[in-house]
């Protein structure tokens, strides 16, 4: 319950949208029942040429002498049975086509409007993360859920909900019309309703539970194609393709056996509820028959009866697909909100030291280094002091694994200390605020990583106003400005990985 409150938050700001598919959704609906109600007087009135112009009664409410007819509903100047039918018949097609085209449209707005706020929200919250996230998480769960999950909350809160409001209505309405023409007969269908409930909440539970685990074997695969495809050297460089291979086929069959068992979930619905359906309306055909040739019911009446029993019998057959795409929209959410929730390990302290330039010196005092994985807490640094002033040059030498980049990356406060501290200009790293902190800083990366933009762009990231005298005076001084010159289109040349 409370991830389908967190989903409904998304949808505050399209809530006039939202509200007014659903009057229009309401609208076809209703417009579906009362084309159901026009089967009786086709019968009664327009095939029967004894029955013409006389009052065409439409519908009663039930428990009153009050009812509709439908001359109400048409101009006056009709006047024969067959152009006030066909006048209702056509007129209630058209409008209910406007509003259905209508109303589907603003849900998708609504619906397509709230997963766009809910990806947002989600990149913003992965990006933001600090570098320990990404190590505790592999980056192709991370792009399953970016990617995946939202797909299958996109699709239940767009696709399968405007299908859904209008069958919803349309149950509601076409209901209505089952008990005001079918009576007594119509409240033998409740005897179906707690097997339909029981049915489909079963159902769907399992396709909850088999739509989690299918998305984590999935994920399994991203994680794959990730390491083959960025490392793809190092797999030939040490023949290691067939390896990789067996890799993916091991995690492509227990994806398809993850599948399988949603489907098997799934499968089920539509048969049952066809079952059951048609128990149904054979038993009210055997006590119909009876009613027709005691006089309580004229052909008519019966038909329509029918007629708005299979109306009624889509709905419901079709509310246990939508149950399971609900199902798994919220299985896929449970992995959405995980991370939008996921407690980082970093916290930036509540109005920190805006730091405005570095002047004087960097110092690490008695500054220690654990983490923790599944074998318990590894210590990486010990007892580590050392200063650096500014203006001077210093080489950090070592075997590999002695913790030279743990030692770097503790600077631009990528991880925290776990014991001592570091200062910058005499503040603690952990007194100053994370941005301004940054910004004193540049990273050369042992990996080299060019975004799919232009030269210019990768040269000046995340600065499209820097002039462009700065950026080449930036590839001078890395001595790539003659060879970037040579491409066709220079600076503007669009490169990436």
């Amino acid at each position: 319950m409370k991830r389908i409150l967190r989903l409904l938050h998304y949808v505050r700001r399209y809530w006039l949208q939202a509200l007014t598919s659903v009057i229009l959704m309401a609208a076809v609906g209703l417009l579906d029942a009362f084309r159901v109600l026009l089967v009786r007087p086709i019968f009664d009135h327009v095939l029967n040429p004894g029955g013409a112009n006389q009052p065409i009664r439409l519908y009663s409410i039930p428990g009153t002498q009050y009812h509709f007819t439908l001359q109400q509903f048409v101009p006056p100047y009709f006047h024969n049975d067959w152009t006030i039918v066909a006048f209702a018949l056509v007129a209630s097609t058209l409008l209910k086509s406007l509003c259905d085209y209508t109303g589907t449209y603003l849900v998708n707005y609504a619906g397509f409007g709230m997963i766009t706020d809910l990806r947002d929200d989600l990149y913003e919250a992965v990006l933001r993360r600090s570098v320990s996230f990404f190590q505790k998480h592999a980056t192709g769960t991370l792009l399953s859920t970016l990617i995946n999950d939202i797909e299958r909350v996109q699709y239940a809160m767009s696709s399968v909900l405007s299908e859904f409001l209008q069958q919803f209505f349309t149950l509601i309405f076409t209901l209505g019309v089952v008990i005001a023409l079918g009576g007594k007969l119509a409240w033998a269908l409740m005897l179906f309703v707690p097997i339909v409930i029981g049915s489909i909440r079963r159902i769907g539970r399992d396709v909850r539970q088999t739509t989690r685990k299918g998305q984590d074997r999935l994920a399994e695969i991203q994680n794959i194609l990730h390491e083959t495809i960025t490392g793809n050297r190092i797999v030939k460089a040490f023949n290691m393709e067939f390896w990789e291979l067996l890799r993916f086929r091991d995690a492509a069959k227990r994806l398809f056996k993850a599948i399988l068992r949603s489907v098997r979930a799934q499968a089920i619905s539509s048969p049952l509820m066809d079952s059951i359906g048609a128990i149904a309306i054979a038993l009210l055909l055997l006590v119909g028959r009876g009613q027709i040739h005691s006089g309580a019911m004229t052909e008519g009446t019966f038909f329509a009866f029918i007629v708005a029993l299979f109306k009624l019998y889509d709905p419901v057959r079709r509310f246990a697909q939508f149950y399971n795409n609900f199902q798994q929209a919220l299985g896929a959410s449970s992995a959405i909100f995980s991370f939008m929730d996921d407690q980082d390990e970093l916290v930036e302290k509540h109005r920190a030291y805006h730091l405005k330039g570095f002047q004087d010196s960097i110092n690490l005092e008695d500054v220690g280094f654990a983490y923790s994985d599944e074998e318990g807490e590894k210590q990486v640094l010990h007892h580590i002091d050392l200063e650096i002033h500014r203006g001077e040059v210093v080489a950090l030498v070592g075997p590999s694994g002695a913790g030279k980049s743990t030692l770097v990356n503790l600077i631009p406060r990528f991880f925290d200390v776990t014991s001592g501290r570091i200062l910058i200009d005499g503040h603690d790293l952990r007194d100053v605020s994370m941005r301004s902190l940054r910004d004193q800083i540049g990273k050369v990366t042992q990996e080299t990583i060019l975004f799919n933009d232009t030269v210019r762009n990768n040269i000046a990231y995340g600065q499209p106003d820097v002039p462009m005298q700065r950026v080449e005076d930036a590839a001078r001084a890395a001595l790539a400005h003659d060879f970037i010159m040579r491409v066709p289109e220079g600076y503007n040349t669009l490169m990436g990985e």
